[in-house]
This record gives structure tokens, C-alpha cells and sequence, in this order.
């Protein structure tokens, strides 16, 4: 095992330094209270979830770390994620920024896990957003990955999204969409948000890749899908765990959820001594 499910996210070493240098500062003074000496220890699971952050323990304790579970794989309360012999001061040091990230990404992991079991039987993906923590979009969005989810695009670069204000400095969608292939790649997405059924009207007459339902009913999101059957369709706004199911059965392809990143309330994970 090595924890991670791959593809491994990049660019979270200088995060986790940084993490790291925060809480032990000059060094750790509760560790006066006893000598250097090793001690076997495990990390467990406190309640039914989806593990993520197992590659990064891995990364802050090393690779001695006996690893149990691996990101990406359900666990019970109780269940052992990780098992190690390291010195006492090592791992007091350590133990809160990794349980820090383990909890925070499989908190992320087992919220996407839910919406994924509640549209099991539809077309419909569960996808995040942009509302993710500051430096810590790399990471959540793997964590969505490791609960089932599929990740949107992951900044301003990697894919267009024409909303309401570009809308409105543009004056339409026609404009807007034509304005932004005479600046793009033709092999970057278009994604256009659109409000009501004439403004889905206008976007699919555009050929974009994808027409956002923006806080549309269901309803006229059903009407949508049945109008426009060649249409790639993401819903999107007011998605919970009481909605998503509805939506997902109007046919929708894509159904984004902000709460996977910006509310997920983490797993209880804890480390104890043997």
C-alpha cells in the first residue's frame, strides 16, 4: 500500500512544511517531560467515512509507517489507518498536523461519498468547485476524487465559465461566447451559465461544451434536458443532500456542489499509544 490514490496531487510538500513549522515553531515544550525513547502507536478511525490523507501522514512520518488503509477506501469506527514505532518527541510533534490533514480531506472525501451514493442509478456526476480553502484546492479536490466525486476545472486557466457578470459586461451570450473563441485555444471548454430557458436556448445554438442549469427547478431543468438532448447539462446552486437525487433524475449530466470543499465537517481520526 502506499496511501495515495492515484493520480497522486502535486504541490502540497511546501504545505505541509509550512504546516509543520507553524505548530512546532522552535520546538515542541511538553516534550521536556520525558526522554527520547520509541514508542509504538497507531492512528484509528473514529466513525463510518472515506479515508484521504493517508499519503500525506506518510509524507510527515516517513515511510516506515506500516499503512493500513489506503486514500479512497471506506472505514469504520475503529478501523487502524496507520501503524508506526517512532521516538515519543517525533511523534507528539507531529500527530496534530497529521491528523490535521487526515481528518480535514476525509471529511471532504466521505461528504462526496454521500452525494455519490445518492444519485447511484442516474447519469448524473457529483463535481466540486472553485469554493475551496486558499492553498488547499489541490488537496480537496483529490479528496473529492478519493470519495467518487469528478473534479470541475481547477482554476481560471484550465477552462472558460461565461456566468451572470460576464453576461452582463458583454451585453449577451452570443457576444460573450464569441468574444472568448477569438482569445482562446479551440481546445479549451466553454462552460456557459444560463438562468432561464431562453438563455439555454442561446448557448446551445452556440455549440459551447457545457450549459450550466443555474438554480433553475426542477422542472424547467427537466424541460431542458428533454429540449436539448444533444446538450452537455451541469446543475448547479441549492444542490444538498434533500435535493440532489430530484435533480439527478431530471437527466442532468453534472451535478457541482460548492458544500464538498467549503462545508465538509471532518472524520474523526485520532492516534493513540499501543
Amino acid at each position: 500500500m502506499t496511501g495515495w490514490l492515484a493520480p497522486e496531487p502535486t504541490g502540497w510538500e511546501p504545505l505541509l512544511a509550512q504546516a509543520l513549522t507553524e505548530d512546532i515553531g522552535t520546538g515542541d515544550l511538553t516534550a521536556g517531560c520525558f526522554d527520547h525513547q520509541p514508542v509504538s502507536f497507531y492512528i484509528e478511525a473514529q466513525a463510518e467515512g472515506v479515508v484521504s490523507g493517508i499519503g500525506i501522514a506518510t509524507a510527515l512520518f516517513g515511510n516506515q509507517l506500516e499503512v493500513c488503509s489506503d486514500d479512497g477506501e471506506p472505514v469504520q469506527a475503529g478501523s487502524k489507518l496507520l501503524k508506526g514505532c517512532f521516538d515519543t518527541r517525533f511523534v507528539l510533534a507531529h500527530e496534530r498536523t497529521a491528523l490535521n490533514f487526515l481528518m480535514h480531506l476525509s471529511g471532504v472525501a466521505t461528504l462526496t461519498n454521500e452525494f455519490v451514493k445518492a444519485v447511484q442509478g442516474t447519469r448524473a456526476r457529483i463535481i466540486d468547485t472553485r469554493k475551496t480553502l486558499p492553498g488547499l484546492r489541490a488537496l480537496q479536490k483529490y479528496a473529492v476524487r478519493c470519495g467518487g466525486g469528478t473534479n470541475h476545472r481547477m482554476g481560471l486557466y484550465d477552462a472558460a465559465m461565461i456566468k451572470d457578470n460576464h453576461i452582463r459586461a458583454c451585453g449577451s451570450i452570443t457576444l460573450a461566447v464569441s468574444r472568448l473563441r477569438e482569445s482562446i485555444s479551440h481546445m479549451a471548454k466553454i462552460e456557459v451559465e444560463c438562468e432561464n430557458l431562453e438563455q439555454v436556448a442561446e448557448a446551445a445554438g452556440l455549440g459551447v461544451d457545457v450549459v450550466m442549469l443555474d438554480n433553475m427547478s426542477i422542472e424547467l431543468m427537466r424541460r431542458a434536458v428533454t429540449e436539448f438532448p444533444t446538450v452537455v447539462f451541469e446543475a448547479s446552486g441549492g444542490v444538498n443532500l434533500k435535493t440532489v437525487a430530484g435533480i439527478a433524475q431530471t437527466g442532468v449530466h453534472y451535478i457541482s456542489v460548492g458544500a464538498l470543499t467549503h462545508s465538509a465537517p471532518a472524520l474523526p481520526i485520532h492516534l493513540e499509544f499501543d
